[in-house]
């Protein structure tokens, strides 16, 4: 693929990455999370086609990581960045099998412990993806105020993650901590993508 091409391929990935983890979190794992048994009836479709979207950011994240590495493989920090991604979908795709174990078990106890199991795996996968941001920080030549966002981004997904392990009032401090975490990776991230398709459009 050419240099158009892959800028095209990282922007467009990076959006359906957006949308999916949208509709997987806030729709799908939110429902089973607030209602855990309406997964295992009325709300088991929606909660399916929550899976598959969890499934869809994992295979583009391989994308993303790919296209990003034959932009910058020139650039020393590339190979490392894109193992970092890589490995985060892989964390991931391990977590999404606790999801999918759920359709065989029948309380709602073992549904929420199911998903606590994900979420811990999830929280592993983000830890390497704020390192991957940082890095690709680095890397990218876009404007600097998306280089900083990113580099925010990464801290917040690294620090987030380790006081989820270590604190133990940290259901105290969890809006906080969300919205430290989403700010700047919504920005960075969203901006990021917009920026690739430009570049895409552009050339």
């Amino acid at each position: 693929m050419n240099t158009k091409q892959l800028h095209l391929v990282v922007g467009g990935s990076y959006l359906v990455i957006f949308f999916a983890a949208i509709f997987a979190n806030f729709f799908a794992l939110e429902l089973a999370i607030e209602n855990p048994l309406s997964v295992l009836g009325e709300n088991a479709t929606m909660f399916k086609l929550g899976i598959v979207a969890f499934m869809v950011t994992v295979v583009f994240d391989v994308v993303v990581a790919w296209a990003l590495y034959e932009l910058y493989k020139d650039n020393i920090l590339s190979r490392l960045s894109s193992y970092l991604r890589v490995m985060h979908a892989v964390l991931m795709a391990v977590a999404i099998a606790s999801l999918v174990a759920i359709f065989a078990l029948d309380s709602g106890d073992a549904v929420l412990a199911q998903i606590g199991s994900f979420n811990t795996m999830w929280l592993m996968g983000l830890f390497f993806f704020g390192f991957h941001l940082i890095l690709l920080a680095q890397i990218v030549p876009a404007p600097k105020w998306i280089r900083v966002m990113l580099v925010a981004a990464g801290v917040m997904y690294i620090g987030d993650t380790l006081a989820q392990y270590s604190f133990d009032d940290y259901a105290r401090y969890a809006d906080v901590f969300l919205a430290l975490v989403a700010i700047p990776s919504i920005l960075g991230e969203m901006s990021l993508a917009l920026w690739f398709g430009w570049k895409g459009i552009r050339k």
